[in-house]
């Protein structure tokens, strides 16, 4: 029934992108905050509303990338080109992100929201078109999973790195300054994600041609709201990642403040957590091919709760050995969802198209893509407003206050955001056998249709074509 397989090396290839992708997700979710109030001098209070206003900027580009992956397709791609063309300024906006000029401090207030704005630009600009190239590469819902499963595994080797080397590096780069050491560090992970982008780029082939309607923004958005699976993914997309964001963001807090280690320790405590996501891509492969993909997302996500619980009441101060064992289960559990979400995805636009008769692809992409940012916004700004109520002061003793506060941070409040994600999935129903059932349905009346009067009102799914 299906037609495109993919190589090993396309599948490497496919993962290299989000390898690319997560040197900002992984510094954007991990480190970002902690850079801007530690090492770039910016008050917590101040970040909630730069936070904010760059997801109002999202609310406009990221629809119009979307739609204009829909309407251009090049003699290179549809969606491949944007990492060829946008590799080195994507690079150099992260370089620019993370460098702190030498500025009074409304003129770094300026520096940060410029640069910000700007290395989130260049991120729609890559991201929304390789999150939907999935979708050309192959018709096959285990590729697609298998492929997502290599992707997620790159990104959390992007992350390992930039949780590894961007603190330790920073440290011993920065003998003399900090700011150039996180400056130093950080240009070397931009350079990575630049080349990681060209290799993605030549080592996949699009095979799928869709044939998109022309239709106005407006009538698009009306399909897609009316596509009930989607919808449910967005809002998954945004809770998972509040929760995922904050916890990500005060690690580096609770490692230094909460269990009172040095640059070694937060390296150590970050790269745990990335160490349990990297094994969670292969356990979630290997656990959907004998287990329902939808049932492991939702009751893993009510178990992140349930072992939040459980960090919080259970690890002190002086706890250090069981607060990094309890972490390390924290963080494989939470990914175990990953790879599923990202195949989801493509799987929610064919649904689209089945019960509604018109794909809606660039579009769908694109607003995943503001969700996720989104969902980073909020979580930006809750960070920012919970670190000011806390009474969090950047490198100084923290009061009982400040420290329960950042162990809420990083367990409670962010499981009370797993745990909505995990609900709500209850609601998804799209299935390993509902899609193939709905892949059928969607062949016999394409078949039909060429000859035969079914009676059937609903467009058939797109054909792959070469």
């Amino acid at each position: 029934m299906y037609k495109f397989k993919l190589s090993v090396l396309e599948k490497v290839g496919f993962g290299s992108g989000d390898m690319a992708v997560n040197v900002v997700i992984s510094s954007m979710m991990l480190i970002i905050t902690f850079f801007y109030t530690d090492i770039f001098g910016i008050k917590a209070s101040d970040l909630a509303m730069l936070f904010i206003v760059v997801r109002l900027i999202d609310a406009v580009t990221d629809p119009i990338m979307g739609m204009i992956t829909d309407k251009v397709n090049t003699r290179w791609g549809r969606y491949r080109p944007y990492m060829l063309f946008l590799s080195i300024p994507f690079g150099i906006s992260v370089f620019l992100t993370f460098s702190t000029p030498d500025l009074d401090y409304n003129g770094k207030l300026a520096y940060a929201y410029a640069t910000y704005i700007f290395v989130t630009v260049m991120f729609t600009a890559v991201t929304i078109p390789y999150i939907s190239l999935i979708s050309v590469l192959t018709d096959d819902p285990k590729e697609k999973l298998s492929a997502n499963g290599y992707r997620l595994f790159f990104a959390k080797i992007a992350a390992f790195l930039v949780t590894i080397i961007v603190p330790l590096l920073s440290e011993r780069w920065g003998s003399e300054s900090i700011q150039l050491g996180y400056q130093y560090a950080m240009g070397l992970m931009a350079l990575m994600g630049t080349l990681l982008f060209l290799f993605c780029y030549f080592t996949t082939k699009e095979r799928i041609d869709y044939v998109i309607e022309s239709k106005p923004f407006t009538q698009q958005l009306k399909s897609l709201i009316s596509n009930d699976q989607w919808v449910i993914l967005c809002m998954v997309c945004i809770t998972g990642t509040v929760g995922y964001t904050v916890r990500g963001s005060v690690a580096a807090y609770y490692a230094k403040y909460y269990l009172g280690g040095d640059a070694g320790t937060i390296s150590a405590f970050l790269a745990t957590g990335v160490v349990a996501a990297i094994l969670a891509m292969v356990a979630s492969t290997w656990i959907t091919k004998y287990y329902c993909k939808v049932k492991l997302f939702r009751y893993s996500q009510i178990a992140v709760m349930i072992l939040s619980a459980i960090l919080y009441f259970s690890v002190g101060p002086s706890d250090f050995a069981l607060a990094f064992i309890l972490y390390f289960l924290l963080s494989f559990i939470v990914d175990l969802h990953a790879p599923i979400f990202w195949s989801a995805i493509a799987e929610a636009v064919d649904y689209g198209e089945f019960k509604l008769g018109q794909r809606v692809s660039g579009l769908s992409f694109g607003g995943i893509s503001f969700c996720q940012k989104f969902g980073m916004g909020i979580a930006g700004a809750i960070v920012g407003w919970l670190l000011t109520f806390f009474d969090y002061a950047p490198n100084q003793a923290q009061s009982s206050f400040t420290l329960t506060g950042i162990a809420l941070m990083l367990t409670l409040i962010p499981g009370i955001f797993h745990l909505i994600m995990g609900l709500l999935m209850f609601r998804y129903k799209v299935t390993d056998s509902y899609y193939n059932d709905m892949i059928h349905q969607g062949v016999v009346s394409k078949e039909m249709s060429d000859g035969i009067d079914n009676g059937h009102d609903k467009a058939p799914l797109s054909v792959p074509v070469k």
